[in-house]
Order: structure tokens, then C-alpha cells, then sequence
């Protein structure tokens, strides 16, 4: 890997003087550097990304309509506290963590069951993400392949409706 290489020569009034020299061979340390590289580059998993799909309604100018014994409504605040109601009755505060647990109660009753998502616009997004989650999750559990609900915007009425509870 190394040697030593001396050499003489001749220097002032004849007197000679032995010069040590050292050649280092780097070819070693470079194979090893980019066996490392290779390894670390083939064992590292690269982040995927994570992707929702979402399948959005051909025209959104044409109302859809849904009885209202089929409508789930899920409003959801900006402090994350969750209000559910059935068709036109009364909201009725519960706990985020219940919220699978109403789903799979309504969802077993009812297979045709929309759900539809009404959230503030200055909750967080995690907040959206996680109801989807949680539908998905149930609606899984109960082998429905067919997904249905829908995401809105709460408006004034809504804050109102909510905003006493």
C-alpha cells in the first residue's frame, strides 16, 4: 500500500545525502469508499410518496341528491371538537376518538350511508386527513369497497349551528 522509496543524490561539495521519499497507493481506499457508497446508496429506502386518492364528481354544477335517512353530517371545528347529526336532527357533540366508533354503528345500519365532511376552514389539515382516515378505516373493517362522502367547507350557518354546542 505504501513504500518507501530512497534516493540519492549529490548535493554542495560532493557530499551525498540519502533522501527518504513515500508513495501512498490510494487505490485501496478509494475501492473502499465506494463499496461504502454502493452499500449505503442499495440499503437506504428512499421516502415514497404518499398519496390520497380522491375521486371528484364530473360536473360540480349538477346538485347531488340524498335522502336524508342516507346523510351522516360530520362538522368539524378549529379546536378539533367533532358535532355529528343524522339527516336534519340536532348536532351532538362527541370526542374525536369516538368518531370511528359512530361511523361503524351508522355504517352497519345503513350500507348506503353518505357521509359528509364539513370542516372549518382554519382547522389544521392533519384534522381533515384524519377523519378521512378514520372513514376509510371503517368502512374497510366492514368490507364496503364503495366510498362514499364528501368534503365541504363549513360555512356561517354551520358555525352557528355549532357554535352554541
Amino acid at each position: 500500500m505504501a513504500e518507501i522509496v530512497q534516493s540519492g543524490g549529490k548535493r554542495g561539495r560532493g557530499k551525498k545525502r540519502a533522501r527518504l521519499g513515500v508513495r501512498l497507493d490510494m487505490t485501496p481506499m478509494v475501492d473502499v469508499a465506494f463499496l461504502l457508497l454502493t452499500f449505503f446508496m442499495l440499503t437506504t429506502t428512499l421516502l415514497t410518496p404518499q398519496v390520497m386518492e380522491i375521486t371528484m364528481p364530473p360536473d360540480s354544477k349538477v346538485p347531488v341528491e340524498i335522502a336524508e335517512s342516507n346523510l351522516l353530517t360530520l362538522r368539524v371545528r378549529r379546536d378539533m371538537s367533532v358535532f355529528w347529526n343524522m339527516g336534519s336532527e340536532a348536532p351532538q357533540k362527541i370526542a374525536e376518538a369516538d368518531v370511528p366508533k359512530i361511523l361503524k354503528q351508522h355504517l352497519q345500519i345503513n350500507p348506503k350511508l353518505s357521509t359528509l365532511i364539513k370542516i372549518d376552514r382554519q382547522a389544521k389539515y392533519q384534522n381533515l386527513v384524519s377523519m378521512i382516515d378514520d372513514l376509510n378505516e371503517t368502512q374497510a373493517e366492514l368490507g364496503q369497497s364503495e366510498k362514499r362522502f364528501s368534503l365541504v367547507a363549513m360555512d356561517d350557518t354551520d358555525q352557528k349551528i355549532v357554535g352554541g354546542l
